[in-house]
Formats: C-alpha cells, structure tokens, sequence
C-alpha cells in the first residue's frame, strides 16, 4: 500500500465505558470510514489504534489516539512526524455541544473552542489542520457539560446519527479536495423536531 498522504483522526476516549459517548463521535466516523471503504484491521501504534485505506485516489491513515481525548496531541504528533504528513493535510472529526445534533461545520485553523482533545493537538502540531466539528448538542446547565458529553446518545438519536455517519465516506473526498461547500451538502441534515 501506498505511503498515505492524509492523517484522517477521530478523537474520543479508548475503552467499551465510552464506546456510545457523544464525546465518541470522532471514534464512530472513523469505524464507519473504516468498515465502508475497507480499511486494513486497526494495528496499535503511535499511541493510538491505525489503519489504511484508500478513497478517490487518496491514500489515508487512519487514527484513533488511545491516550484518551485530553492528551491527543501526542499520539496525533507522532503519526504525522513518522510519515511526514504535513497538519494542513489532516482531517479531525470531534464532537461539538455549540452545534445542534447532527449539524456539521467544518474549518481549518481557529480556536478549539474549550475542547480538550483540540487543545492538545494544538499545543503538540500547532492549528493548521481541518477540524470537522460534529453537533452532539448542549446540555441545560453549563455545569453540566463534562456529564452530557460522557453519557450514551439516546436511542432516538439513531435517526440522524446513523445516516451522518454513514454518509461521510461518500462525501469526505471532496473535503480532501478542498471543496468544504460540497462536503456539507453532501451530509443528510437533521430534521427539526
């Protein structure tokens, strides 16, 4: 297999406690770009878990840190120095509570925005890497937002979840290609409740 020549990262925290997190969306786009594009098993190195694949003549590592979501930036820093991926050519999927559920906006560079797993890859490889901001929703109460980001989604949440997920590998080559406009309009929408 070819060398890759995009990082593509999903942040989350490692262990079955947080398999269904919303804190675990990250995990979950990745274990579907994986299944569905028909990637290498996942092998551990670089801290993380790893695997290959290929989309549109893109030739992908795939990462899960396994440091948990706090200390990303470490496994995240040394799968990009190992093969010489530069961070404008990585790709983070995270959760985002200032999203609604199942809205997607996508940036390169800017603030993390309080998020621990963002703040560590910024101080490992600096913020010039995309980061694919996935809503999980916001919680009631401000306090709360550790607890809400650490349960379960709801079963109800299916219904937008799984059709996001599944959509990703379809739409991420043209995120690859620089085209954010048609990478957003190729992900389902949530209907309003």
């Amino acid at each position: 297999m070819a060398s890759p020549d995009k990082l593509i990262v999903g942040l989350g925290n490692p262990g079955t406690d947080y398999l269904f997190n919303r804190h675990n969306i990250g995990f979950m786009a990745l274990d579907v770009l994986a299944e569905i594009t028909q990637a290498t098993a996942w092998q551990k190195k670089f801290k993380g878990a790893i695997s290959r694949s290929e989309i549109k003549g893109f030739h992908l590592l795939l990462l899960k840190p396994m440091t948990f979501m706090n200390l990303s930036g470490e496994a995240v820093a040394e799968a990009l120095h190992y093969y010489k991926i530069e961070p404008s050519d990585m790709v983070v999927f995270h959760d985002d509570i200032d999203l609604a559920e199942g809205q997607i906006k996508v940036k390169q560079g800017g603030s993390h925005g309080g998020h621990n797993g963002l703040r560590s890859l910024d101080s490992h490889i600096g913020k010039n890497y995309w980061r694919v901001r996935m809503g999980v929703g916001r919680p009631d109460h401000k306090a709360d937002v550790s607890d809400y980001v650490l349960k379960n989604f709801a079963k109800t949440d299916l219904l937008w979840l799984e059709p996001l997920l599944g959509a990703i590998p379809d739409a991420l080559p043209l995120l690859l290609e620089d085209n954010v406009s048609k990478f957003i309009q190729a992900l389902p929408k949530k209907e309003p409740v």
